[in-house]
């Protein structure tokens, strides 16, 4: 019972690798920015703490983002909000509350058009209501607000660099693979329905998942060209990888618009067999081809997409020729066509998929190279 439970601890352990690394990671960014904000004198070591927090992120990629729009925030806050306490004077609470309306109201819509600079609202405010709570001077507000930052957001840049450190060139492998075998699995369920029929709300929440995980992939991949243009790491432009798992997943959509309605039983007798089979030639590439991903490994062969896609495209036209489809209703043989044609367009961007795939499987054998040398 011991060594199973410690097993299963170790291998709990292992799927969340990444998550683990970013709460070290995060953990050292605020004991360390903690103790300079102190050795410093910084008045508010708390803020110096927070922004490390902040700008501590999954990737190196993200924390440079992070680091960039909450320093220009800062900066920015700091600045309108120590000019409006130095250049227009005020009296009590009243001068007070109108300083601060005047500072929130265009810093707030700028946030609203620019959410990276949303951290300039907040610094104005505390360049302008600190001086009120320490009798202190805006302009010594002012810098120590952008001291506290800095310290904070060096620290955690640092940190996201040197501790466990964590590349999205790396974890666009995990998230694209991700995204592939959810389309595997909707593909799947897509073709069954060709026996079957669904309805809409079915069709929507069988493809729900693949569009909320490809909004985090492309999300990783801007992350990853940051690290690219900064040269903190190397390898193919993730553009094409993103582009065709995009197209892959049109061509689900297509697929799922033309499977709505179910084939009318004698149709289905004759495709069934060659359905089936394009059916699991495809899931199988599509998870092949995810596991490749994230191992570093060559493509997949595309041959069996190929030939079960040929024997389908056979018995189409063998149907047809038997005038199998002119009885169908418009809709119904427009459905049918519309199939045909988003299987082609699947064929042609997995030939795409083969290429991309090898091209990051090059990469992986490059960067270890030099270790095993």
């Amino acid at each position: 019972m011991t060594t199973a439970a410690a097993k299963h601890v170790l291998g709990w352990i292992r799927t969340r690798k990444g998550q683990l690394a970013l709460a070290v990671r995060v953990t050292v960014a605020a004991t360390i920015a903690y103790a300079v904000a102190v050795a410093l004198n910084l008045l508010l070591p708390l803020w110096a703490v927070l922004t490390s927090l902040i700008v501590t992120q999954m990737s190196v990629g993200r924390s440079l983002k992070a680091t960039r729009d909450y320093m220009l925030g800062t900066i920015g806050g700091a600045i309108y909000g120590g000019a409006i306490a130095l250049l227009i004077p005020y009296s009590g609470e009243g001068g007070l509350l109108a300083l601060l309306v005047l500072a929130v109201a265009p810093l707030a819509f700028i946030a609203a058009i620019n959410p990276s600079l949303s951290a300039a609202t907040v610094t104005a405010v505390i360049v302008l209501l600190v001086p009120t709570m320490h009798h202190a001077d805006p302009l010594a507000s002012a810098i120590d607000r952008v001291s506290e930052v800095a310290v904070g957001a060096v620290t955690g840049l640092l940190v996201s660099f040197l501790v466990l450190p964590s590349r999205a060139v790396s974890q666009i492998r995990v998230n694209a693979a991700r995204v592939l075998e959810l389309i595997a699995a909707a593909f799947t369920e897509l073709l069954a329905g060709l026996t079957r029929g669904r309805d809409n709300d079915a069709l929507h929440r069988i493809q729900d998942g693949i569009g909320t995980a490809l909004v985090g992939l492309n999300a990783t991949g801007a992350e990853a060209e940051r690290e690219r243009a900064a040269h903190l790491s190397s390898g193919p432009d993730t553009g094409p990888l993103l582009r065709t798992i995009l197209r892959l997943r049109h061509d689900v959509v297509m697929i799922g618009r033309a499977t709505v309605v179910p084939l009318p039983a004698n149709v289905q007798a004759r495709l069934a067999a060659p359905l089936s089979e394009v059916s699991k030639a495809i899931t199988l590439y599509l998870r092949s081809a995810a596991a490749a991903l994230r191992m570093g490994a060559g493509a997949p062969p595309t041959a069996p997409v190929h030939a079960a896609l040929q024997r389908y495209a056979g018995e189409v036209a063998a149907v047809r020729s038997e005038g199998l489809i002119r009885g169908l209703p418009g809709d119904m043989a427009e459905r049918f066509f519309a199939l045909g044609f988003s299987l082609e367009q699947m064929r042609q961007n997995l030939l795409d998929l083969d290429r991309v795939v090898g091209e990051w499987s090059e990469m992986s054998v490059a960067a270890r190279e030099p270790a095993e040398d």
